[in-house]
């Protein structure tokens, strides 16, 4: 019986985040497409400091599931059709994208992906976390022209594709925030940012906001929470639109489970500055995925824009990856290869 290897979980962690030591890489058989299925052979798959939460028990009205233990891993995939029990859809030898990474096989509905075709000039760029970026500037928070634009964790998998969309579509200036001093440099040298903050300095996150935009901000893409978002508005400008797409303060929090945010607001500063604040999916937005996909391969061939990612081979430095990335040790999104 043919087989292939998956990641599983072994046990949650009972305190800190996870680490390799509470993955197993397990070796089972091959899966048979049911009616309507396709079978997936894996190339590339997403690793996401989201996983944290879900490992850590999961939130309610989040779009995904726990991980228990003993259930495998997921992620967002690209695979190769190797075969399929179903009358449509892909066929042997297209490459779909899919929510069941971290294996090497999978048996995927038929009619939940489609080839993807050559919209991309490299399919990894599937993996790109841009559309969540693209939907919220565009239907989020509306970025105009000569807009400054704050996106916290500016070198994570959406910020790095944040900053650049801000700027094509007309920011006039970009901050980003990073724990890094190597990171802070690559943003602004280039993923389209005029500055960059770090996380931890010796003076105030609100101060130095304050320096860098004098003028206040316009729009506010966060990705982190806490005292970011805080300090954001704080330093709004009057009609300002924050947009929340994560809280990575609470995520990777080693003393949390990863499924909460706390942060103080001034809603005085909210109501005074008539500052808009909602929390962001582009699910809700769903016209938003193919506008953004034809955009972002217009930007990848014109080279106006790049997807900004680390390859990691094989699936045996999978687990190893994934508390890379909770420790924010690579710029952009981290993608598993497999041969």
């Amino acid at each position: 019986m043919a087989t292939h290897r998956e990641f599983r979980l072994r046990t949650r962690p009972l305190r800190g985040l996870p680490t390799p030591e509470h993955l197993d890489l397990v070796r089972t058989p091959v899966p048979v497409p049911a009616t309507g299925e396709i079978l997936v052979r894996n190339r590339w798959f997403a690793v996401s400091a989201a996983l944290r939460t879900l490992i850590g028990g999961g939130l309610e009205g989040a779009p995904f599931p726990s991980v228990e233990p003993g259930d495998p891993l997921f992620g967002a995939a690209v695979g190769e059709v190797v075969s399929t029990a179903s009358d449509g859809g892909p066929r042997p030898g297209e490459l779909v994208s899919h929510w069941q990474g971290w294996r090497e096989y999978a048996c995927v509905p038929a009619d939940s992906c489609a080839p993807l075709g050559d919209a991309l000039p490299d399919p990894v760029a599937h993996l790109s976390q841009g559309w969540t970026a693209y939907a919220a500037l565009t239907r989020g928070a509306r970025v105009g022209a000569g807009d400054t634009v704050l996106v916290t964790g500016g070198a994570g998998a959406v910020g790095t594709m944040a900053g650049q969309i801000a700027r094509l579509l007309g920011a006039g200036r970009v901050i980003g925030t990073t724990g890094s001093p190597a990171k802070a440099e690559r943003l602004v040298a280039e993923f389209g940012y005029d500055a960059a903050l770090l996380r931890g300095a010796d003076a105030p996150f609100a101060a130095r906001l304050a320096r860098a935009a004098p003028e206040g901000i316009d729009v506010l893409l966060d990705t982190v929470g806490g005292e970011q978002l805080s300090a954001a508005v704080g330093a709004a400008r009057p009609g300002a639109r924050a947009v929340l797409v994560g809280a990575l303060s609470g995520q990777l929090d080693p003393e949390g489970t990863g499924a909460t945010a706390r942060v103080e607001l001034d809603s005085y500063a909210l109501v005074l500055k008539r500052i808009s604040l909602r929390g962001f999916s582009p699910l809700d937005h769903p016209e938003t995925e193919g506008e953004w996909r034809s955009r972002f391969g217009d930007w990848l061939r014109s080279g106006a824009i790049t997807f900004p990612h680390v390859r990691v081979a094989g699936m045996e430095r999978a687990a190893e990856a994934l508390s890379e990335v909770m420790a924010g040790r690579h710029l952009g999104s981290v993608v598993v290869e497999l041969p």
